[in-house]
């Protein structure tokens, strides 16, 4: 599970960049007098990307100082978690195989994935970066990881064998741990919780996940597209966003092979891609949540997802097949 981004344009501009969502913009029709609060917007880098945030505020002074503590938030579980940061946490965490005193932001965030590996039978697992590297080394040499190489590579995965409290993390030998499929859904939440904390009422943060505030204008909702998991320029479905956070992931992410039969999702109980679906995007009361399962999702297929979607509150998905079925439950709210 690797860094997953979806860019964040307005409609006015085209669908050209568009990775997997689209802010949508105001509805045509709608009076320029409604959208009355001025917007403010800051952008920084992290998780490989550049994080935006769109806050809608009558006073400068105050926005630009909430949007300054929410990029903070997120510049800080990048740091903790990012596998290309040598100080990073996790990175002791994969070169010795024990941290102790882990932050408590890296606590919480193993601890989430752990849960929901038993949540899933094991179909979410932080421990599958051993199959990252194995496709990933022989991807830059041109070809697919032989058998025996992902047998080995599957040897070192195991949510099991990964132990996780507030004074200590250890991780059995020649394991290793991505957050990969938590972290920006997680700073999102931190990115929310921050400009809140600053009085703030109406916001759209895009971490590589989603997460609203409010509304972009008076009565009217954040609008996000969903992009066709077969063409960057196509919408597959508007979504009419609702206070909870959105994530998709993809199988044209990061690909190993032009046919997108191997990509940067795996499952653990095969060391290799999912075969049913091309993407899934979920809605989550947090963005830690919605991160993890959108990954889940692509994992389980289509008929598990669904019925774990029914039994979880909260929670909404739409998913997409490789061959462009589509299913999506009751809830999911899709604008016309």
């Amino acid at each position: 599970m690797q860094m997953k981004r979806r860019t964040l344009i307005s409609a006015t501009l085209g669908l050209g960049a568009l990775g997997g969502l689209a802010w949508l913009g105001r509805e045509a029709g709608t009076p320029a007098a409604v959208a009355m609060l001025p917007r403010h917007e800051g952008r920084a880098k992290a998780f490989g990307t550049t994080v935006v945030l769109t806050v809608l505020h009558p006073d400068e002074k105050t926005a630009r100082s909430a949007i300054a503590d929410a990029l903070a938030e997120v510049r800080a579980v990048d740091a903790l978690m990012s596998l290309h940061q040598d100080g990073s946490q996790l990175v002791r965490l994969n070169r010795d195989g024990v941290l102790d005193a882990p932050d408590a932001r890296v606590v919480a965030v193993l601890q989430s994935g752990q849960d929901l590996a038993r949540l899933t039978g094991g179909a979410f697992d932080l421990t599958v970066q051993p199959l990252w590297n194995a496709f990933e080394g022989a991807h830059e040499q041109g070809r697919l990881p032989d058998a025996a190489t992902i047998v080995a590579a599957r040897a070192r995965v195991g949510w099991q064998r990964l132990q996780v409290t507030p004074e200590r993390v250890t991780l059995a030998q020649g394991m290793g741990v991505t957050a990969n499929g938590l972290a920006q859904g997680y700073a999102a939440d931190l990115a929310s919780a921050a400009l809140r904390r600053h009085g703030i009422e109406h916001a759209l943060l895009d971490t590589g996940e989603f997460a609203t505030i409010g509304a972009k204008e008076e009565g009217r909702p954040w609008l996000l597209g969903v992009r066709d998991p077969r063409d960057a320029e196509a919408v597959a479905a508007r979504i009419v966003m609702d206070g909870r956070a959105l994530s998709t992931s993809g199988d044209y992410e990061t690909v190993f092979s032009a046919d997108f039969r191997h990509h940067h999702i795996f499952d653990p109980a095969v060391g290799d891609s999912p075969t049913q679906l091309a993407s899934v995007t979920v809605l989550a009361p947090t963005g830690l949540q919605a991160d993890g399962l959108s990954t889940a999702f692509m994992v389980l297929g289509a008929e598990r997802s669904l019925a774990l979607a029914e039994r979880l509150d909260g929670v909404d998905a739409l998913l997409i097949g490789k061959d462009g079925q589509r299913w999506a439950s009751k809830g999911f709210p899709t604008a016309a």
